[in-house]
């Protein structure tokens, strides 16, 4: 009886077994809501029992093949004019239905985080675009942040399509709808956004294998990454975090904490938000800073569901109201946007606690930021004299704890997502066989710390992702780096000219446009605001490159020059109807410089389609620079479009 009862068990397993195995299997990307490009012959695929035959019906048409040994089947579909919602039913020893399917044309997105950045984290500038959204026909599909070192992968690991129609559009890359709403209008056609972008990212971790072939170390690298053995290795060598950083105890979570309604703050000190503290007279701290202030909230906010805007931090925070935490970020760049639940504030004073975290340079308050509570009706301005006090102040970072604890030689750092490849085996790969229209990037600011590098990597990357979708001519699009950091009111060095300078030769690629940014970044933020033009400036050039309208995409481009007496013609290509001053103002931003390299502002003129620029300084000029510096003061030079000149550099 018991042998019985073991043998009808074991054969329910089996049973269970070959279920599992008979069920069809597709890709996370091929899903209910997805689009297809059309014009163009679409591979689907999937995964089931080898030998099982399988059925797919789209349109009216049925599409049979058996699949093969390795238990991957694929049907290519024949090419198809845009419309839709159509539905697809695969069939085999189950079923699987696909609704609400799209034809029309898809765009690969990716970079790092100016291109990850959502419209909800702009919801403020873009308020009425997510209330009046209704474009069921742009979709966007958020691919997770999954690096794989290993190599490239078979699928996703989650991820769903989304339609721009109310509050489903806020996880939309903010950038990437706005190009697509721009396409739309122009087409009514059904866009779909694959968004495969994080933050942070160097452009080496987005290169397939395929474009690496002119770079035998970093392909030496990519092996060694495949490496199990060798990966485990390296990170067993590797301190933890607590061996490499030694914190004392922060004071502010001993005892009463100092969040804490009944914490009474004792020899507190004054400081201003927003600023930093070392220019406040505390110097030379990385540790922790807990600001404290009573706030008086006015009986009309209470009951009610507000915001907290916060400005940006550096580097970590947690912020507190009335000893309830409301918000935290890890890293300095996200903007600090809080929810207050509508039972927190109270009439009269309330407690409003920071805890500020940083690790290295100045902490604090960014300046020219936001810092306020608000309702739909009333507003209490953050701003002005908090308390301070510090919690703890961090040992000196040791470096020697990074080489290899045996031999002493140093330990390779291995972090997933910056690795050679990673992110394209991961987030790209897994679909490569699906055809698109185009590909939009956005990225640099990991990378300008190595500008020089990055022409080459630029012109890999785009090989390299032609390739390995077998699309050698599809349109790639590219954002310049924006304005960012301090202005330059003198000339100077550059990392992020240099590498603006590396993305403007990147179009030496066929097939190629960039848009530049210059005048749409923020001297204290990163990630700039204005995502609307940054976007519509990218439709501009995908209706030139892939839609072939004759249009003016691009601002100025310097294409040659001529000296004469002392002075410099330059000629420019993309000036569209005219060059011009888009302030009315003389023209600034040219510098020149003669043999000694010594570089002195100039002057400079618009004379018909040139530019021409000479100082009483310098009577052989030599070196001439436009726009060149993270932050340039006013590069006004644009073309009657109202498209910037790409900033510049040349030896005469």
């Amino acid at each position: 009886m018991i042998l019985k009862r073991i043998s009808g068990i074991i054969l329910f397993m089996f049973s269970l077994i070959f279920s599992v195995q008979a069920e069809i299997k597709l890709p996370v990307l091929i899903s209910d809501g997805m689009v297809l490009q059309r014009d163009a012959k679409v591979p689907v695929w999937g995964w089931a029992d080898p030998g099982e035959q399988i059925t797919l019906s789209f349109k009216g048409k049925k599409y049979k093949t058996t699949t093969p040994k390795d238990g991957k089947w694929s049907i290519e579909l024949p090419k198809m004019k845009a419309g839709g919602p159509f539905k697809m039913t695969i069939s085999g020893e189950n079923s699987v239905e696909i609704d609400d399917i799209l034809i029309g044309d898809v765009w690969l997105c990716t970079g790092q985080s100016n291109m990850v950045h959502q419209l909800d984290i702009h919801d403020v500038r873009y308020a009425e675009e997510i209330a009046t959204a209704d474009n069921p026909a742009i979709r966007h599909f958020k691919v997770p942040t999954t690096p794989a070192i290993s190599g490239p992968q078979e699928d996703l690991t989650e991820g769903e399509w989304q339609k721009a129609v109310g509050e489903e559009v806020r996880p939309f890359s903010a950038v990437a709808y706005f190009f697509a709403k721009k396409i739309f209008e122009k087409y009514q056609i059904p866009i779909g956004l694959i968004n495969a972008s994080v933050g942070g990212t160097p452009i080496e971790a987005w290169i397939p294998q395929e474009g690496y072939t002119d770079y035998p170390e970093i392909l030496k690298t990519i092996e060694e990454n495949k490496d199990t053995a060798f990966v485990n290795a390296q990170r067993q060598n590797r301190p933890q975090p607590e061996e490499s950083v030694k914190e004392e105890t922060d004071k502010g979570l001993m005892g009463t904490p100092w969040y804490s309604n009944n914490f009474t703050p004792k020899n507190w000190r004054r400081i201003n938000i927003p600023g930093y503290w070392e220019d406040q007279g505390v110097r030379d701290l990385n540790g922790t800073v807990w600001y404290r202030r009573e706030v008086e909230i006015p009986e009309s906010m209470t009951g009610k569901k507000a915001r907290l805007f916060m400005g940006r931090i550096v580097d970590a925070d947690e912020v507190y109201i009335n000893g309830v935490l409301v918000g935290n970020k890890t890293y300095q760049y996200p903007q600090r946007r809080y929810e207050v639940p509508d039972t927190l504030l109270k009439a009269g004073k309330n407690n409003f606690t920071i805890k500020v975290t940083n690790y290295n340079g100045k902490g604090g308050f960014v300046p020219d930021k936001p810092y306020y509570i608000f309702t739909e009706q009333d507003t209490v301005d953050l701003k002005g004299y908090w308390q301070y006090k510090v919690g703890e102040v961090f040992k000196p970072f040791d470096r020697s704890a990074f080489a290899d604890r045996d031999s002493g030689a140093r330990v390779r750092r291995i972090n997933p997502q910056n690795e050679p490849t990673a992110l394209y085996n991961g987030m790209i790969a897994p679909y490569k066989q699906l055809p698109v229209k185009g590909i939009l990037w956005y990225q640099g600011e990991s990378n300008t710390g190595n500008p020089k590098a990055y022409e080459g990597y630029m012109a890999a990357l785009i090989s390299g992702l032609r390739s390995v979708l077998d699309q050698h001519e599809a349109p790639f699009i590219y954002a310049q780096l924006p304005n960012f950091m301090d202005v330059s009111y003198l000339p100077s060095e550059s990392n992020w000219a240099e590498l603006r300078e590396a993305q403007l030769k990147a179009l030496k690629n066929p097939n190629t446009a960039m848009t530049v940014n210059i005048d749409l970044g923020e001297w204290n933020d990163i990630h700039p605001d204005n995502k609307k033009d940054v976007g519509e400036r990218m439709a501009l050039a995908g209706l030139k490159l892939a839609y072939g309208e004759d249009l003016v995409y691009s601002g100025p481009v310097y294409e040659s020059h001529t000296i004469q007496d002392g002075k410099v013609f330059l000629q420019f290509k993309h000036t569209g109807s005219g060059l011009v001053s888009n302030d009315g103002e003389t023209l600034s931003e040219f510098a020149l410089a003669g043999e000694d390299g010594k570089f002195v502002w100039a002057n400079a003129k618009i004379e018909g389609d040139r530019v021409i620029v000479w100082s009483d300084e310098v009577a052989e000029p030599k070196y001439l620079r436009y726009a060149w510096a993270d932050n340039p003061d006013n590069p006004n030079l644009y073309n009657k479009e109202g498209l910037p000149a790409s900033p510049f550099r040349i030896e005469l």
